[in-house]
């Protein structure tokens, strides 16, 4: 159990919650509601479960804050290549092959077991000790992934996803060569209607906006940059198809005609999230980070497109 948090009501004040969570943000609204209800708040000395109750000047607050409960998950010392980390947020370069969130099959070797094991100072999610996911990357998809360490952190972090102003630049590998190279996808996103697991472009889906630039080009297949400013599942994966260029090795949304050249393994979908830029969730100070692309993407651009 914390020290407790003790609020003096200086001026006519708003409702309980709404009070709460003005005066301390690093705790949602959400969360002080279940805070209120499970009576952890006291008005005047007296335990107080109603969210609405009105205050007034010279009312004296008392918050008593669990520690966080444990989620159930096994912390995993699995190695993390951490490009930043500080009291709010870690930012990694993902592995290809690492799935985020624990699902049956990954019980113990997903990056959320890896962060409990690496990360002692988080602060809680909602009343639990886990880390806070707030954007995801594929499991067979490499590079840049924030992840908050406390309620401030996942709010602020995910208002700026929902916002689209988190700029997000990957390299991908794909089959052949645009006939633009430069341009613009604009096309909506939404679940297949026949195979359930895959995204495809329908005009029912949500709206979905991916920019492309060649960087380079071979006899078999290209090196772009890629820049989405929304994050649809499979988004890159599904508009580089529907242009009649799959992203290498995505056996998902490949076709058969962009088989791989003989004697050429790729072992998963050559694409990396290369750069991300985010606000920090303290202070809003811009930050920018580089996860540079792991050997295999560098080994299949060298044998496809030529050297980096």
């Amino acid at each position: 159990m914390t020290d407790p948090l003790l609020f003096r009501i200086e001026k006519r004040a708003l409702r309980l919650d709404a009070h709460l969570a003005a005066a301390h943000p690093a705790i949602s609204r959400s969360r002080w509601k279940q805070l209120i209800e499970e009576g952890h708040v006291a008005l005047n000395g007296k335990p107080i479960l109603k969210t609405n109750t009105a205050l007034s000047p010279g009312d004296e607050l008392r918050c008593t804050l669990p520690p966080p409960a444990p989620v159930g998950l096994v912390a995993t010392d699995i190695p993390l290549d951490i490009l930043h980390e500080d009291a709010d947020l870690i930012v990694l370069n993902k592995p290809a092959g690492l799935v985020v969130h624990p699902a049956p099959g990954h019980a113990a070797d997903t990056l959320v077991n890896a962060l409990l094991h690496h990360c002692a100072d988080l602060q809680g999610i909602g009343g639990e000790l886990r880390p806070g996911i707030v954007h995801r990357l594929d499991k067979d998809t490499s590079g840049g992934l924030v992840v908050a360490k406390n309620e401030q952190a996942v709010a602020a972090l995910v208002a700026q996803f929902s916002a689209h102003t988190v700029e997000k630049e990957y390299l991908a590998l794909v089959w052949g060569t645009p006939k633009k190279p430069a341009g613009v996808v604009e096309l909506p996103i939404g679940r297949h209607p026949v195979h359930r697991k895959k995204m495809t472009v329908t005009e029912k889906g949500r709206p979905a906006v991916t920019r492309y630039e060649t960087l380079a080009t071979g006899p078999l297949a290209s090196l772009l940059r890629v820049r989405i400013e929304t994050g649809r599942t499979h988004q890159i994966r599904v508009h580089m198809a529907h242009l009649g260029h799959p992203v290498v090795g995505d056996t998902t949304y490949g076709r058969a005609r962009h088989g791989l050249p003989e004697g050429l393994s790729i072992p998963r979908q050559m694409l990396h999230a290369h750069v991300l830029k985010i606000a920090h969730p303290r202070d809003a100070r811009p930050l920018v980070f580089t996860a540079p692309p792991p050997p295999d993407f560098l080994a299949a651009q060298r044998i496809l497109t030529g050297p980096e």
